[in-house]
């Protein structure tokens, strides 16, 4: 009796701890951690070397490091290749810092949303978006499109939200299919 009461506990122990496991999604072939912060967790992701380069260049590893929290859009590897040729060069270069820096902090919102919050705001708003400002202040808006939820840039380029509710211990990220370029 010991023994079945014993087994079932350890057999409903692991399913908690595997549901645990299961919640947060795989990002570039590697597990994202909730008890990792975003720059921990990005280092990881195969998907997000350039992003990661990108945040070592404009000096931003600290401040993505810290309590937040803070909800990240991050562009994969496929959408810095998709930008102009050199582009990536030209904003990597010491002297165009300020450049980089405005360019990843306007993926970076305050807060941490879900995306069903982001999805229920954008829903809910008049015209069918959500409107909010990057901490670069940057415009951003939301479009839910059926199951899919995208954020436009200044210029109205849409990225579709690849992978979502990525938890870490300092927010939460959102995988995106391109680069957000503000204006």
């Amino acid at each position: 009796m010991t023994f079945t009461k014993t087994a079932t506990a350890a057999l409903a122990l692991f399913a908690v701890a595997g549901a645990a496991l299961a919640a947060n999604p795989m990002v570039g072939g590697a597990p994202m951690l909730e008890e990792r912060n975003i720059v921990e967790n990005a280092v990881n992701s195969a998907d997000h070397t350039t992003l990661v380069a990108a945040v070592q260049a404009a000096g931003l590893v600290e401040t993505l490091q810290s309590d937040g929290p803070f909800t990240v859009f991050a562009p994969v590897n496929a959408a810095f290749e998709a930008l102009p040729a050199g582009t990536v060069e030209t904003l990597l270069m010491p002297e165009n810092k300020g450049m980089l820096t405005k360019v990843l902090t306007a993926h970076v919102v305050a807060g941490d949303w879900s995306s069903a919050d982001i999805a229920r705001m954008a829903r809910a708003s008049a015209d069918g978006f959500y409107h909010f400002n990057a901490v670069s202040g940057d415009a951003l808006s939301a479009q839910a499109r059926g199951q899919n939820l995208y954020i436009y840039d200044e210029s109205g380029n849409a990225g579709r939200i690849t992978i979502s509710d990525v938890k870490q211990s300092n927010g939460v990220i959102h995988v995106v299919d391109i680069v957000l370029v503000p204006k």
